[in-house]
């Protein structure tokens, strides 16, 4: 399911309202009194595959969308940060876990509430204690082949990947 593009109602330049219309090959909005293009991007983000031997760190989402499923730590970059400095941010606040070593895996396309595209890390290494924080309800480890399934297919291939490639301590 792709999700439905933002409509804005004001130019964020000039105040005036939007139109809609055909401009560069697709429907754009853009405002006929300054010319600005309102152009929609994919939101950046990341996801975090935290392997202890057999077992997988996940958190349980305590805010929309899916609140209540298991997934993988992550979040979105915030403005001025390098994906390796947000996924060490969203490691620590989401589990208490300090990231000290990271092997990039890739970028996954997700498209649920945003579209966002996730970059996935592999935690090689780690230190700290265990806490639930942020937005998550609950952090545990499971095991890898009694594991729930995860909320967001991204996450799913990431950690296939993840462990096709050995990821983990």
């Amino acid at each position: 399911m792709t999700p439905e593009l933002p409509q804005y109602r004001f130019c964020p330049m000039c105040g005036a309202g939007v139109d809609t219309i055909h401009h560069e090959g697709r429907e754009r909005q853009v405002c006929p009194s300054c010319g600005f293009v309102i152009y929609v991007n994919p939101l950046p983000a990341t996801t975090l595959v935290v392997l202890d031997d057999r077992n997988i760190l996940l958190t349980l989402r305590a805010v929309e969308p899916r609140t209540g499923e298991w997934c993988l730590p992550g979040g979105f970059l915030e403005w001025g940060e390098t994906p390796e400095e947000g996924a060490k941010r969203e490691l620590f606040e989401e589990t208490g876990l300090i990231g000290e070593r990271f092997r990039y895996i890739g970028v996954y396309n997700s498209m649920v509430t945003f579209h966002a595209l996730l970059h996935g890390y592999c935690v090689e290494s780690w230190s700290g204690e265990l806490a639930c924080g942020d937005d998550a309800g609950a952090v545990q480890w499971f095991p890898l082949d009694s594991m729930p399934r995860l909320a967001f297919d991204a996450h799913e291939r990431l950690l296939a990947d993840a462990v096709r490639l050995g990821g983990g301590r």
